[in-house]
């Protein structure tokens, strides 16, 4: 009697368990994704990121939850290159300089006046960009996901205005922490001091620096402007951004089946991207002129002094770009 009641108990539970609803996948726990980047809120880079957030969203049927990390709220750019390449963050959206400290490739794109125009950085990116820094991204634990937008960078100084080469002659500018900035200063003989971008307006405010470079939406979305009195229009340097996710992450974590939406970005993504920044730039700099800073805009003259001291700096930065530098170049220049 004590087996049989013991046979039934078995039974019941087998019956039991296999009366139990299988979860489908679309009913599991949804995968959490975090975006992170120093971009701050409420700018055009954050409304980018929340369509990339809905779009992997929806595509995914529920299945992804994203969650945006912005404002450095992470830490900074280059700590979360290095997160993102380990994992621990899934996706980023950063500088190409920022991404360069592990894709060291990457410092081709920010080469100062290899572009003379925007039209002639998306020409070379949208045609070729993507391409030829697969293997680089891949080989470093990256996987390529879309271009952004920060644009061309110029000069923004205390003190006296730059106008000529000369200008810079021993100022300590503020260099993001990457070759083509740091040689290019060397190159137009300033002193470049290296400073992550979260400690850039207290460097200015207390006079380590005297100056810096960025955009105009980068100078107003920081702050840094209030610490500037010119902003010369140089427009030495096109930086875009770069999102891309951790490729261990992607290969081992995530479903097959989502995989293909993270290399599969609608190119009118990126495109919306970079109008909403473009389109903010005269508006920017005529509110750099109504905050008090003396805008100037260079002659022909000029700029080709600006570009031909540059140049020089080129051959210095491909040695520390990886040995297919050179060949990537001439791609994007082909591009253009």
């Amino acid at each position: 009697m004590r087996k049989l009641s013991l046979f039934g108990t078995v039974v019941a539970t087998l019956a039991a368990a296999l009366a139990l609803p299988v979860r489908s996948p679309e009913a599991q726990e949804p995968i959490t994704v975090k975006i992170a980047t120093i971009a701050p809120e409420n700018t055009p880079w954050e409304k980018q990121l929340k369509n990339l957030k809905r779009h992997l969203e929806s595509k995914s049927g529920g299945r992804l939850k994203v969650k945006l990390f912005m404002g450095g709220s992470l830490g900074g750019e280059k700590a979360l290159v290095r997160r993102c390449s380990q994992g621990t963050i899934q996706i980023v959206g950063v500088s190409t300089g920022a991404a360069a400290s592990l894709v060291p490739e990457l410092n081709v794109i920010e080469l100062p006046y290899l572009f003379d125009s925007e039209a002639q950085a998306d020409r070379a990116l949208d045609s070729v960009g993507g391409r030829v820094f697969n293997a680089a991204l891949e080989k470093r634990g990256f996987g390529f996901m879309l271009w952004a937008e920060n644009g061309f960078r110029s000069l923004y100084t205390k003190g006296s205005a730059v106008q000529t080469v000369a200008d810079l002659a021993g100022r300590r500018m503020r260099s993001q922490e990457s070759a083509p900035h740091i040689n290019m200063y060397k190159a137009f003989g300033a002193e470049p001091v290296p400073i992550d971008a979260t400690n850039v307006l207290t460097s200015l405010q207390t006079g380590v620096v005297e100056g810096f470079d960025n955009t105009p939406l980068f100078a107003f979305a920081s702050s840094w402007y209030q610490a500037a009195e010119h902003v010369t229009l140089t427009e030495h340097i096109y930086q875009p951004g770069i999102v891309m996710f951790s490729k261990e992450w992607h290969d081992t974590t995530l479903p097959e089946d989502l995989r293909p939406l993270f290399s599969a970005i609608p190119a009118e993504m990126v495109q919306e991207g970079r109008n909403a920044v473009r389109a903010m730039n005269p508006i920017l700099i005529k509110n750099l002129e109504r905050a008090g800073l003396t805008v100037h805009r260079l002659s022909a003259a000029q700029r080709s002094e600006f570009a031909t001291r540059a140049k020089t700096s080129w051959n210095g930065t491909l040695a520390k770009s990886g040995p297919t530098a050179r060949a990537i170049l001439k791609q994007l220049q082909s591009a253009r």
